[in-house]
């Protein structure tokens, strides 16, 4: 399915979707798929190495809408993956590493002629903060225990918060680097919501970084997944994403939550997804983030849920 109406973005599929055995040495199979499925573009994601990369490309099966970066992925000989370098590290060499491999991100996407690369932006400390992992054991339980839920969110909001400000002022260069190298290049950077709290940005965070560039060139992606598990937890409220962040959204990742679980298929889930159809801007790209335990007629089911709640054409 193509569409003939050029002014609204194509619906994608990442290729989070690849990553299972059937399609693990045959990714045109998996392109054939998606397009038999009813998509119209991929999104190449940090899954794909180098030669998976290639084989969409020149397959020409169906166009790339955009990289997620650092895709392709690939193993440092001394930092291990490059999908685990962090953007926002206080260790410069680790940093300006994790650059580096952004920096590929935006060559593939000048190769692929796709416009936009979906940028994880980094994270405080060296991981998920310990009071969240309390906080997600808590929530089954959060009404019958509330003072408690509500004393050990206060402690992530605030644990986060001793630990950020080294962390956002290297993110800040670093996306100052990116911002640089992918302007001239005619790519725009979508600074994408996290899912762990420790991760970045969150939406105070993002505003003052995305006023320093125009909107061309680094914008906003909004994760549906990750926004909700965020509210449902208690810890950003859904709406603030779009106050601060709404006219600078240039993409989203679209899938269903189920309870905390992330990346289902739309329908699967309890997503609301015609709330979120009236703050996507018509632009905006649209791609939907489904991971590979779903099967493949829920695929083209989310299709038929997203355009019943208006929020594909």
């Amino acid at each position: 399915m193509t569409s003939n109406d050029s002014t609204r973005p194509p619906i994608a599929l990442s290729t989070m979707w690849a990553m299972q055995p059937r399609f693990e040495h045959d990714i045109h199979a998996f392109m054939e798929r998606a397009r038999d499925l009813g998509y119209e573009a991929v999104e190449i994601n940090h899954s794909m190495d180098a030669q998976m990369a290639r084989t969409i490309i020149d397959g020409h099966v169906l166009p790339v809408a955009s990289i997620h970066a650092p895709a392709p992925l690939e193993q440092h000989p001394t930092r291990g993956w490059n999908r685990d370098l962090n953007l926002a590290g206080t260790d410069e060499a680790e940093r300006a590493l994790a650059v580096q491999y952004t920096q590929r991100s935006i060559d593939l996407a000048v190769e692929a002629g796709a416009p936009a690369v979906v940028v994880h932006l980094g994270h405080v400390g060296t991981g998920q903060l310990e009071e969240e992992r309390q906080l997600k054991a808590l929530w089954p339980e959060r009404d019958a225990r509330r003072d408690e839920y509500a004393h050990l969110l206060d402690a992530t909001v605030s644990a986060r918060a001793a630990l950020a400000p080294p962390h956002i002022e290297a993110a800040r260069r670093s996306l100052a680097e990116l911002a640089a190298y992918a302007a001239p290049r005619g790519v725009a950077l979508g600074i994408e919501s996290r899912l762990l709290y420790h991760e970045f940005p969150l939406p105070h965070e993002l505003a003052p970084l995305l006023a320093e560039y125009d909107a061309s060139v680094v914008g906003y992606w909004h994760d549906v997944g990750h926004c909700v598990v965020h509210d449902r937890l208690g810890l950003t409220d859904i709406d603030a994403w779009f106050e601060l962040l709404g006219e600078r959204l240039i993409g989203a990742h679209l899938h269903d939550v189920r309870e905390l679980i992330d990346h289902r298929a739309p329908g699967n889930g309890s997503v609301d997804f015609a709330w979120l159809a009236s703050r996507l801007p018509a632009h905006a790209a649209r791609t939907l983030e489904i991971d590979q335990h779903e099967p493949d007629a829920d695929l083209t089911t989310a299709i038929e849920v997203l355009r019943s709640a208006g929020v594909v054409a």
